[in-house]
Parts: C-alpha cells; sequence; structure tokens
C-alpha cells in the first residue's frame, strides 16, 4: 500500500489544464444518474453525456455519477455545460488532492476520500470522490467503478424518510454521511487486527508481527490524512454562507460533524496503542534476548572452574601425585559434580534461576 503516490504531473502546466493523474484506466468512463421529487424518481444506470446534460433543465433534484476520470474530454463536455470553473476540473483528474471545500456561489465543489478495505490483498485502499453541489443537482467523479452507495440509491427509489422531499444539499449530506460510516467500517476491521496482533504479542512476538505493526501504522497515517482534513470540510459546509445549503440541513451536516469527531479519536487511539504495541514487541524481544544471556552466561560460570581443574591436571607433569592414584579419574569427576551442582544450588539460592 502506498501512502505518498507519485504524481505524474508536468512541470510547467498553465493553472486550469486537465491532465489526469490517479489509478490505472480499468474501464470506458461510465455516467449513471437518478433525477427524483416527491412524485417520483427515474434512474440511468449506463446513461450518455447527452442524457446527462438535459437533465439540467428540468425541475427535479438530480444526481449524476461519474466513474472513471482517464477520459478528459467527457469530463470537459460535462463540466462546461454545468459551467464549472477549469480550476475544479483540474483538482477533479488530479487525484491526489487534500479533502477540502471551495464556494464558488453558484455551486461548492467538495473534494473526499472513499476508503474501503482490500478482502484480497488484506489492506486499506483509498480513492478521491469529488462532489459538485448545485442548487437542484450534485455530480459525483470517482476514480474507479463501485462505491458503497445502495442505501442512498435505495432510500431515493423507496422514498424514505426526507430523500424525496428536500433538496440537494440534502443529497451531498446522506453521500458525506455514507462515506463516515464507511470510515467505522474501515476503523472496526482495523480494531479487530489490532487485538489479535496484540494477543498474539503477548504469547509470542516474531518479525512478521512487526511487519503487521508497520503496516497497521501506514493505515493509519493514510486513515490520519483523510479524516482530520474532513473535518475542517464538514465544518466548513456548516458554517458556509450560501443559500446552497438550507437551514434544516445543517443540523445533519453537525451529526456529521461529531461523527469525524468520533472517528479522528479513534484513529489517535488506534495510533497510541500501535506505538504501544512495537514497545511491547521490542521489550518481548529484548526479554528473549535476555533469557537467552542469562542460560549462556550461567553455563559458561558453571564451566570457568571446571575448565580451570581440567587445565590443571591436563599439565602433564610427571610428578604430580595425583595423577598416579588408582582413584584419581574418579575422584576428579566427582570434584567436577560437586562444583557444578553447588553452582547451580548457589545460583538458585541467589534466585538467578
Amino acid at each position: 500500500m502506498r501512502i505518498f503516490r507519485r504524481a505524474h504531473r508536468e512541470v510547467g502546466l498553465p493553472p486550469g489544464t486537465v491532465h489526469y493523474v490517479g489509478a490505472p484506466p480499468t474501464g470506458p468512463v461510465r455516467l449513471s444518474f437518478l433525477a427524483y421529487d416527491a412524485k417520483g424518481f427515474r434512474e440511468e444506470e449506463s446513461a450518455s453525456v447527452e442524457d446527462c446534460l438535459a437533465l439540467k433543465d428540468t425541475s427535479a433534484i438530480f444526481w449524476i455519477n461519474v466513474d472513471g476520470l482517464h477520459d478528459t474530454a467527457v469530463l470537459e463536455r460535462l463540466t462546461e455545460h454545468f459551467r464549472l470553473h477549469p480550476l475544479v476540473l483540474e483538482d477533479i483528474v488530479h487525484t491526489h488532492q487534500r479533502p477540502k471545500l471551495e464556494d464558488y456561489q453558484d455551486y461548492i465543489y467538495i473534494v473526499v476520500k472513499l476508503l474501503d478495505f482490500d478482502q484480497d490483498k488484506q489492506e486499506l485502499s483509498a480513492e478521491q470522490m469529488s462532489i459538485i453541489l448545485g442548487a437542484n443537482y450534485v455530480i459525483t467523479f470517482q476514480e474507479l467503478p463501485g462505491d458503497f452507495f445502495d442505501p442512498v440509491r435505495e432510500r431515493i427509489r423507496k422514498g424514505k424518510g426526507r430523500a424525496r422531499t428536500l433538496g440537494a444539499d440534502y443529497l451531498a449530506y446522506m453521500l458525506i454521511d455514507t462515506i463516515v460510516d464507511q470510515y467505522f467500517v474501515v476503523l472496526e476491521r482495523i480494531g479487530e487486527e489490532i487485538e489479535s496482533l496484540e494477543d498474539r504479542l503477548l504469547v509470542r512476538a516474531d518479525p512478521e508481527q512487526l511487519n503487521e505493526i508497520h503496516t497497521l501504522k501506514r493505515e493509519m497515517i493514510l486513515l490520519r490524512r483523510s479524516v482530520w482534513p474532513l473535518r475542517e470540510v464538514v465544518g466548513s459546509l456548516e458554517r458556509v454562507e450560501s443559500a446552497l445549503i438550507k437551514r434544516g440541513t445543517r443540523i445533519f451536516l453537525r451529526d456529521i460533524y461529531d461523527h469525524t469527531i468520533q472517528a479522528i479519536e479513534a484513529v489517535e487511539s488506534f495510533r497510541d496503542i500501535l506505538s504501544g504495541l512495537q514497545d511491547l514487541y521490542l521489550s518481548s524481544i529484548s526479554n528473549r534476548l535476555n533469557q537467552v544471556m542469562k542460560v549462556l552466561t550461567i553455563i559458561a560460570t558453571i564451566f570457568i572452574p571446571l575448565t580451570f581443574l581440567a587445565g590443571v591436571y591436563g599439565m602433564n607433569f610427571d610428578w604430580m601425585p595425583e595423577l598416579r592414584w588408582k582413584w584419581g579419574y574418579p575422584l576428579l569427576w566427582g570434584v567436577f559434580t560437586v562444583v557444578a551442582v553447588g553452582m547451580l544450588a548457589l545460583f538458585r539460592r541467589k534466585r538467578w534461576l
């Protein structure tokens, strides 16, 4: 998992230049829309650019979703029709943006990060999502196809709650709320990994667990870079002096702000726990090394006097009286045994064993 992705952006390009920087394309750009009002809805999962452009003349609330940003010609045509600033399109296709909010009076541009846990690679994945909030429309731009906004679509289709009775600002709220809820799903999964890792560390530490700690710390960096700026985005969206944000929607935005604070607290707690786990790993490895060194030191200490005795009687002088004793050899082994056992008893008495 790359935390800092390389931005293959040519140096010296003028502001507003449309130059795609992001994930490799997986297929053609796909457009879909969902238009609705209190009476009903209209949906198209594979729409053409013309179908999306025709929605501007309707009085209904509509949501256009764009999957894939590599075909800049399609994006330019769409953004020109809705009179978006060239710098907005530049930020949309340059997908290394920090989560932010920009008020252009006629519309509001929002950048957020979509986070998910890749089950195949067993790692955290992230992509940029750009949201354009207008008077009666919301346009979303995603790097890759697929999202987790089906609950939002289902609420609109079935007319549950306030989904079809409020404006486009409430639709933007539902999308951001779903993104924040997904953060908690990711945090719960990471929390389970941290608990499992902690249990295994307490049993026995090994180098593979150190790699897991480093991977989780990198994921925390990605989470922190996504959640902390989002707090500013939601707070600014709640306080922005724009007619696009109704008073009734600001209350719901305040609720998202509270959830964002909770996510930030969870991220910071996990970072502290991972730092503690790294210290626990190093302490466990150090204690294991100390135990090994302790055993080796005791063995060496026991053999010091035995080596001395063996060296004395290995000098082979002719007039060493013990060399000609009948019981000299067994007696020497007895001395060896007494010395070794005595030293072990001394170590136990000193509580070194």
